[in-house]
C-alpha cells in the first residue's frame, strides 16, 4: 500500500484528515488491528512487526503512519475490556478506535455507569472512528478518587462516536493529515466496566504482547513514524543530490564534499538510533515472553523512543538544510517531511521530561514505575 498512500500524501495534508476511503483501505488490511487479540480477529503482532509496519506507513506518509500508529495503540486495550465490550467494540473487522488517553476528563461514579464529560485535544484519526476513548479523573460523591500513593485515579473510557463532538481546531504547522482536532463529551453515559486502566488492571488476555509496556509501546509507535518520515527525507534528498547543480557549479550536490559528509553523519545517526530502538525492543520482548519485565526495561524502551524521534526530526532537518533553496517549495516533499518531523517531538510521551524520568532510573534514583 505504500507507493498508494505516497501517492495520496498531499491529498491528505489538503485534507487535514485521514481521506475516509484511505481509510478503509487500511482497515481492511488489518493496519488498525496489529495489537488487538487474535481471537477477537486481530492480528496480536509482535511488537517489532507493528514498528516496522508503523515505520513503512510512515515512509509513505507520516500523517497516515501517525493515524495507524493512534488508532493501532488504542485498539491494545481490547486485551483490557470484559469480552462482551471487547466483542462489541472490536467484532466488526472495519471498526476503527481513537481518542485520547490524557485525563482531560471527568467521570462522575453514578450506579454502574460513569457520567463522563470533557474535553480533549489531540484526537488524531478521529473523524473515521466509531469508538472513541477519553481519559478521564474519576469522581465518587464529588470527590477524587485517589490510588494508594495518592496520585490520581484516572481511567480511559470506551465512549461511541455518535456520542461525541468533534471541533475543527487542527489548523497545524504539520502532521496536517492526522486531523487531530478536539473531541468533547457532555454527560456521557459508560458502563464502568467499559473503561480501562493501563495503571490499575490487568490484561484479560494472557499474550505477551500484553505484558509488553503499553505505554512503551506508544512511544515507540511514535518513533516509528518519525523514523519513516527521516528514512523518506534522505531518501527525497539523495533523488535530488544526484541531479541538483548549484548556481554556477558543474557538480552536483552528491559530488561536493561537505553534503557527502552531511549526508553520512545523517545515515549514521538515524541507523544507530534505529538500532538501539530495535536491540531495546527485542530485549523487552524477551522480559514479555518470559514474564520478567524490569523497570530499567521500560525506562530503556522510552530512552530508545525518545532519542529516536529526536534524533529523526534532526536528520530530516539535514537533509532539507543540505536541499537548499528547493525544499522550501509547498511541492517539494522535504518541506512537508520537516514540518511533520518537528511536530512529531511534541507528543508527551517523547517529550524531554522523558529524559529526566528515564535518567532517574538509570541512576538509581526511586521513580514511579507507573509512568513508564
Amino acid at each position: 500500500m505504500a507507493p498508494m498512500i505516497a501517492a495520496r500524501a498531499a491529498d491528505t495534508e489538503a485534507q487535514r484528515r485521514l481521506p475516509a476511503d484511505l481509510a478503509l483501505q487500511l482497515a481492511d488490511a488489518g493496519l488498525f488491528r496489529m495489537a488487538v487479540p487474535r481471537e477477537l480477529g486481530g492480528a496480536e503482532a509482535p511488537p517489532a512487526d507493528i514498528l516496522a509496519a508503523l515505520e513503512i506507513l510512515g515512509h509513505a506518509d507520516a500523517a497516515t503512519g501517525w493515524c495507524a500508529m493512534i488508532a493501532g495503540t488504542t485498539a491494545l486495550a481490547a486485551a483490557w475490556l470484559p469480552p462482551a465490550h471487547a466483542v462489541a467494540v472490536f467484532a466488526d473487522p472495519r471498526a476503527i478506535t481513537g481518542g485520547v488517553f490524557a485525563p482531560m476528563g471527568k467521570a462522575i461514579a453514578d450506579g454502574d455507569d460513569y457520567r463522563v464529560t470533557g474535553r480533549w485535544a489531540w484526537a488524531s484519526g478521529s473523524a473515521n472512528c466509531q469508538w472513541l476513548i477519553g481519559g478521564a479523573l474519576i469522581f465518587d460523591a464529588g470527590r477524587l478518587r485517589t490510588l494508594p500513593n495518592g496520585a490520581p485515579d484516572h481511567r480511559m473510557m470506551f465512549m461511541p462516536a455518535s456520542d461525541i463532538t468533534l471541533i475543527d481546531t487542527w489548523d497545524s504547522m504539520g502532521l496536517r493529515g492526522t486531523g487531530s482536532g478536539d473531541m468533547a463529551a457532555s454527560d456521557v453515559r459508560v458502563p464502568q466496566d467499559r473503561s480501562v486502566s493501563f495503571l490499575t488492571d490487568s490484561p484479560r488476555h494472557p499474550g505477551p504482547l500484553y505484558a509488553f509496556p503499553p505505554f512503551g509501546l506508544l512511544a515507540l509507535g511514535i518513533a516509528a513514524v518519525a523514523s519513516g518520515n527521516a528514512l523518506a527525507a534522505l531518501d527525497d534528498f539523495r533523488a535530488l543530490a544526484v541531479t541538483k547543480k548549484a548556481a554556477g557549479s558543474s557538480r552536483s550536490l552528491a559530488e561536493r564534499g561537505t553534503v557527502q559528509a552531511e549526508y553520512a553523519r545523517a545515515e549514521a545517526s538515524l541507523h544507530a538510533a534505529r538500532a538501539l530502538a530495535e536491540a531495546t525492543v527485542a530485549r523487552a520482548w524477551h522480559e514479555a515472553q518470559t514474564g520478567c519485565l524490569t523497570t530499567d526495561i521500560r525506562a530503556r524502551l522510552r530512552l530508545a523512543a525518545t532519542h529516536l524521534t529526536r534524533t529523526a526530526a534532526e536528520v530530516t532537518r539535514t537533509a532539507y538544510d543540505l536541499a537548499g533553496g528547493t525544499a522550501v517549495y509547498a511541492g517539494h516533499p522535504l518541506q512537508r517531511r520537516l514540518r511533520d518531523a518537528q511536530v512529531a517531538t511534541q507528543h508527551m510521551m517523547i517529550a524531554p521530561p522523558t529524559w529526566e524520568l528515564t535518567g532517574r532510573v538509570l541512576l538509581g534514583l526511586p521513580t514511579d514505575a507507573d509512568a513508564l
